[in-house]
């Protein structure tokens, strides 16, 4: 088993899971919505351990939900750029207004806030470029404390995946690692 020390609230808590936790977790990333059934034949448990077990997944915030990945060229939306953002000021005010303003940006899928030459990193899904340079040149360079924004155009996916290693939790603990895996 392995433990896990996981911030819920303002509370630290610690999870343990099992290689029937981690296989679990492992096959829901694959297939969110196979059956508890399905699961249990997968990992060698009834259906109700397999409910139980997730169940106490989602409770102790390993499992944050679930969702239907939908096929972006399929929708339209063909184009996938990259904007780093660089801002004039770095205060709080400044990052909190950008912030506020990507999230409201549907067109913006994924915003990190990064180390390097660049304050932010953008994900961003379009149908063409036409639509690219409205967002560009109506949006986000309008933001409010935007000096420059560096984009680049994909052009082929060469990698996607919403899976998460988890081959890490099976070596020994590291001190500030929030789950334990225990052996069984």
């Amino acid at each position: 088993m392995r433990t896990f020390h996981a911030r819920i609230g303002q509370f630290m808590s610690k999870i343990t899971i099992d290689r029937y936790d981690l296989a679990l977790l492992d096959a829901l990333q694959r297939k969110g919505n196979a059956t508890n059934a399905t699961l249990g034949e997968q990992i060698k448990l009834s259906a109700s351990q397999i409910s139980r077990r997730i169940q106490r997944l989602e409770e102790d915030g390993i499992i944050a939900g679930y969702v239907a990945l939908l096929a972006p060229a399929a929708l339209g939306l063909g184009v996938t750029a990259f904007a780093q953002v660089i801002l004039e000021s770095h205060g709080d005010s400044a990052s909190e207004s950008f912030e506020s303003a990507v999230a409201a940006m549907p067109e913006v899928v994924d915003c990190y806030s990064i180390s390097g030459d660049a304050d932010y990193m953008l994900r961003i899904l379009v149908p063409d470029l036409a639509s690219f340079s409205d967002l560009m040149m109506k949006s986000l360079l309008c933001l409010p404390g935007v000096a420059r924004i560096k984009t680049s155009i994909a052009l082929q996916k060469v990698k996607q995946t919403h899976v998460l290693p988890l081959g890490h939790l099976t070596q020994p603990s590291k001190p500030r690692q929030r789950v334990r895996y225990a052996e069984n």
